[in-house]
């Protein structure tokens, strides 16, 4: 590398995405430090609800070169939350990444500092990212807190400085900061006589607690994502028919009940080549334009082929759960969800009450959804409305410059090259804030995407063409994911877009034997195990 100094790597988080840009960062002989605010590795992992479950099946969610263990057999395709912590653990231990960790330590803010003690707003006219640091270029200081209070009160809250040359942002969008739905001041929370709490609350209860808390109470869930659905399991497990748990949603969704419509597997539809011809992609030129246009009516099949699957398995006619919006749709949202054992049977029996709100509030005795006069009598709130993973990103920085920049505009996904860097924040990643089919497996290409960057195995564009191509792929997430583009999700494109990934390293692409393989075999991790020249 072309430096006057050892390049020093930060990443911030030891998560999924913080242990691969470890391991990655280390294979090129960089010696990161990982700041890590929780006691362990894992992130979302190590604190969940109880009967949570890996959602996407287990061959596409896994470590392309450190498979699932024997004792997680194969035909467990969904494996329990601690057998994922387990595996996350295992992989950061055989490769020896836990060393590298400072654990109870939150990096509280990070702030760009160049030689000549230039403001941020100079590198708004910037030719070049200058992707590799130097002994010209800035570097970044971060602020960090002890978390910890095993080593006494007097070290709680004590902020130390670290400056380094390269930040790698793997903060994760689904922990910390809740999105919490805004209401009018008569209709809020505050006029409610029960509690209100949103399911990171819920979250952060151990088990035991969690079911005494809901125990014996009159319980409604707002929202219909897997957290929505989970809880409502667990507060018929506490409560059953005596006590129904009333789940509160705005628009009715694509649960799976499994991931084999009619016996086939949904690989063979969604995530192979041949299904990315039917969509059109980010400069794909005119040849392959004209092939997904005429290609378009057997995307319409393939969503009817899984919907009439999921509407044979679920009753959800009998339940008015029918979306109106198109299987394809929810996909390319990155929305998909494996519903519940037994959820229906407990919609049936009458202990989860499901009841469309596209709006509501709040009143003494409980909500008030729009358009009903009678009021519904509640003890307690979940709001499982999501979180704020921009707004997250943009709390980390101190400059106003790059708040601005990190979450873009409000009309567009976040502006990412390559769903990494931003073009005019220089020597910094975010890694695991667009989402995929697979994300464990998308961070893992994205990781060894960043190592070669700094490594200097390619060089990249400049930033008006980077920002060209945030721009293509923003307007593929509203065509495809509708009102959902800001979740950023590349779930129709996924094999197009670790392309893009593998030219720039100089990688090819073609991971398969043959050409009907290469076209019709769905692609996943261990497809990537290794470089293919």
């Amino acid at each position: 590398m072309a430096s006057e100094r050892e390049v020093s790597v930060a990443i911030i988080g030891a998560g999924i995405s913080g242990l691969l840009a470890c391991k990655y960062a280390l294979s090129k002989g960089f010696h990161p430090i990982v700041f890590e605010s929780r006691s362990r590795i894992g992130g979302v992992w190590t604190k969940t609800i109880e009967t949570t479950r890996l959602q996407t099946p287990k061959p596409l969610y896994q470590f392309s070169d450190f498979p699932w263990p024997s004792t997680v057999p194969d035909s467990e395709l969904f494996p329990h939350h601690h057998q994922v912590l387990d595996y996350v653990e295992s992989y950061a231990r055989h490769f020896d990444l836990v060393k590298h960790i400072k654990f109870h330590t939150r990096v509280c803010s990070i702030h760009y500092q160049n030689p000549s003690h230039q403001t941020d707003t100079t590198y708004g006219s910037w030719a070049l990212w200058g992707a590799l640091p130097s002994a010209s270029s800035g570097q970044w200081k971060l602020v960090v807190q002890n978390t910890s209070t095993q080593q006494g009160l007097s070290n709680y809250n004590q902020e130390e400085v670290y400056v380094v040359d390269f930040v790698i942002l793997c903060i994760g969008r689904f922990s910390e900061v809740p999105n919490m739905p805004e209401f009018p001041p008569d209709k809020g929370p505050n006029v409610f006589q029960g509690q209100v709490i949103h399911s990171n609350d819920y979250t952060a209860m151990d088990h035991k607690t969690a079911a005494q808390f809901v125990k014996g109470k009159k319980v409604t869930v707002v929202g219909f994502q897997k957290y929505a659905l989970d809880i409502a399991n667990e507060c018929c497990n506490a409560n059953g028919v005596e006590n129904p748990c009333t789940v509160l949603y705005r628009n009715a969704r694509w649960t799976m009940p499994d991931y084999m419509p009619w016996g086939f597997s949904i690989a063979y539809l969604y995530l192979n080549r041949f299904s990315e011809l039917l969509v059109h992609k980010p400069g794909e030129g005119f040849v392959l334009g004209l092939l997904s246009t005429m290609l378009s009516p057997l995307r319409w099949a393939f969503s009817k082929f899984v919907e009439s699957h999921i509407k044979n398995k679920l009753p959800l006619e009998k339940h008015g759960m029918v979306p109106k919006h198109r299987f394809h749709q929810e996909i390319n949202a990155c929305l998909i969800a494996t519903v519940p054992e037994k959820f229906y049977e407990r919609v049936e029996e009458g202990s989860i009450i499901l009841k469309k709100a596209p709006s509501f509030g709040f009143c003494k005795e409980g909500i008030v959804i729009d358009g009903e006069d009678t009021p519904m009598s509640t003890d307690l709130v979940i709001l499982a409305t999501g979180f704020r993973g921009d707004q997250k990103l943009k709390d980390l920085f101190v400059s106003p410059t790059f708040k601005d920049y990190i979450v873009g505009d409000p009309n567009s996904a976040l502006p990412l090259y390559r769903e990494c860097i931003h073009p005019r924040i220089p020597q910094l990643a975010v890694i695991g804030f667009s989402e995929s089919v697979s994300n464990l497996y998308t961070s893992e290409m994205r990781c060894r995407w960043v190592s070669e960057l700094l490594a200097g195995t390619f060089k990249l564009p400049s930033i008006k063409e980077m920002e060209e191509d945030v721009a293509k792929w923003d307007e593929f997430k509203k065509r495809y994911s509708g009102q959902y583009y800001r979740r950023s999700c590349i779930a129709a494109l996924h094999v197009w877009y670790n392309d893009q990934l593998c030219k720039d390293m100089g990688l090819n692409p073609k991971r398969k034997k043959g050409f009907f393989a290469e076209l019709f075999e769905p692609y996943g991790p261990t497809d990537y195990v290794s470089p293919k020249e």
